[in-house]
């Protein structure tokens, strides 16, 4: 890494431009996750770079991009708050900087660091007003002494992509809202159908478009609209 150099800036600016891009994108979250740790890897010159996110459910930090192409460092990983380097790094809330990685007690994957070649470590956590959605890690093959611009470019490329991460994920739950809103109406609008047609109760009109969702195999939000739709007829 050499960031005192035009070229370093530039490179600085155009990550930046990317994932900033990625915010206002359509792209799924994991295409998202696999630009930021590829444009962060060449931004930073890194042999290795590594995203965990927080999983909400059961509250510990799971790796989930790389650009590494090796088997033994994709491998499904989870650490939970203070445990290891990224879990310390979300719970202090810092960066981390490891000069060497075998001689740091927090990191537990020494051998598999020793087999991808990883030496000096540069850990900076994902925040989004100052809550730590995730970890974003820059692995080098050499000893390497960072500085704090190599510090600074991570932060802000960390922070950015929390807020791309947290946009996507955002308009996810906003689209499954609406889905099942969505759902909820026109099955009411069938319930009511059944109610008048059929003489049935609410309770049974329910069972009934269910049931026919059971064996059909098709949606409620399916059923409940070819039920409208006859009525329409």
């Amino acid at each position: 890494m050499s960031p005192n150099s035009e070229a370093f800036y530039a490179k600085q600016i155009e990550a930046l431009s990317k994932i900033s891009e990625a915010i206002t994108s359509d792209l799924y979250l994991e295409d998202i996750l696999r630009l930021i740790v590829v444009v962060t890897a060449e931004v930073m010159n890194s042999k290795v770079c590594s995203l965990w996110l927080l999983d909400e459910k059961d509250k510990r930090f799971k790796l989930r991009a790389t650009q590494s192409i090796s088997k033994d460092y994709v491998k499904e990983r989870s650490l939970k708050l203070g445990e290891g380097v990224v879990g310390y790094v979300a719970q202090e809330k810092k960066p981390l900087i490891i000069l060497d990685i075998q001689k740091e007690a927090r990191f537990k994957e020494k051998e598999l660091a020793k087999k991808e070649g990883l030496v000096s470590t540069l850990s900076v956590p994902m925040t989004v007003k100052d809550r730590v959605i995730g970890v974003l890690n820059c692995h080098t093959s050499t000893r390497y002494e960072f500085t704090e611009t190599d510090i600074a470019v991570l932060t802000t490329v960390a922070n950015q992509a929390a807020i791309a991460i947290e946009n996507t994920e955002l308009m996810v739950k906003t689209k499954v809202i609406q889905e099942e809103l969505e759902t909820r109406k026109l099955v009411e609008r069938a319930k009511d159908i059944l109610m008048s047609d059929r003489g049935l109760s609410g309770e049974e009109a329910f069972r009934r478009i269910q049931k026919q969702s059971m064996n059909t195999r098709k949606s409620m939000k399916e059923v409940a609209g070819a039920i409208i739709i006859a009525a329409d007829i």
